[in-house]
């Protein structure tokens, strides 16, 4: 699988051609699904996800003028037939998978069986926005503001700070964005100190190409590399 990690979707034109040497083809000529399923446990989700799925001007990714779209729903797919939509995924050219809380998106792509289908898909390009990108590094950063959504009883919490772990580095988003609190570099430094592996915080006009394990910093912002 070939990965697109984004702090804020595909906000800028290096990391929209970026995005275009990723598919081999124009985005006009490549089909995509989205995946909303991580905004939900958020207040408002329903709205977040709608206008995620609408297109939000301040991160492109739905409305950039795809031959098709799709929306893949992770939390309906334990109940659906595999047949039904694995051929779908196998399918399409992108994977659009957006932010929210990182536990339960990682959850639903577990308990969806998504997580187990991803490395074989060679040819797809996993495009991850924000949670969508942290939750296929091996650490969630943002484990300690997941869990307040967790419903009381749930063992949903047990091992927040994990996460899929299909590439080796982990991932810090929004760095210095002005309206998220603990993005400030002293802290994500302060974070990544007790992690082995490398991490990348980078900024909203800032995104990690990922093919064959060769990690490629692409920006026209801010970013930093936090060796271990």
């Amino acid at each position: 699988m070939k990965f697109l990690l984004t702090s804020g979707g595909i906000s800028n034109p290096s990391i929209s051609d970026a995005l275009v040497d990723l598919l081999g083809k124009p985005i006009a000529e490549a089909t995509a699904l989205f995946v909303p399923t991580g905004v939900y446990p958020f207040p408002g989700g329903a709205e977040k996800a709608w206008k995620a799925i609408h297109g939000q001007p301040d991160i492109p990714l739905c409305q950039l003028g795809w031959k098709s779209l799709g929306l893949l729903e992770l939390t309906a797919l334990p109940t659906i037939r595999e047949e039904n939509w694995v051929p779908a995924v196998r399918e399409a050219d992108a994977l659009l998978v957006w932010g929210g809380d990182v536990l339960y998106l990682t959850y639903w792509l577990r308990q969806s069986g998504l997580a187990d289908l991803l490395p074989s898909l060679s040819d797809t390009v996993y495009v991850g926005v924000s949670a969508g990108s942290i939750a296929v590094t091996p650490y969630n950063c943002d484990a300690e503001f997941d869990r307040q959504f967790v419903p009381d009883g749930s063992g949903r919490a047990q091992d927040a700070d994990r996460a899929l772990g299909l590439v080796d580095f982990t991932l810090y988003p929004h760095l210095n964005h002005p309206d998220m609190e603990d993005t400030e570099l002293s802290h994500i430094e302060k974070w990544a100190s007790g992690i082995p592996i490398p991490t990348y915080a980078i900024d909203d006009n800032t995104a990690l190409t990922v093919v064959d394990d060769s990690v490629e910093v692409i920006s026209e912002g801010d970013w930093r590399l936090i060796d271990p």
